[in-house]
C-alpha cells in the first residue's frame, strides 16, 4: 500500500493532517487509535482460544465416543 510512496508523500500527508485536525486533537486521535487496535488484538486473541479450547473439546468427546 506504501509502497509507492516516498517519504516527501508521507511527510506532506502528515503535515496535512496536523493542520486539519490541529495540535490538540492529535494526540487524542493516537490514543483512540491504539486503544481501538488494542482491542481489535484482544478480541482477535480471544476468538483464537475459543477456537482452540473448542477444538480440544472435540478431541475429547470424540476419543470418549470411540
Amino acid at each position: 500500500m506504501f509502497g509507492t510512496l516516498g517519504i516527501w508523500e508521507i511527510l506532506g500527508i502528515l503535515i496535512v493532517v496536523a493542520l486539519l485536525f490541529g495540535g490538540k486533537k492529535l494526540p487524542e486521535l493516537g490514543k483512540g487509535l491504539g486503544e481501538s487496535i488494542k482491542n481489535f488484538k484482544d478480541s482477535f486473541k480471544k476468538d483464537e482460544k475459543e477456537k482452540i479450547n473448542n477444538g480440544d473439546e472435540e478431541v475429547n468427546n470424540n476419543a470418549k465416543d470411540n
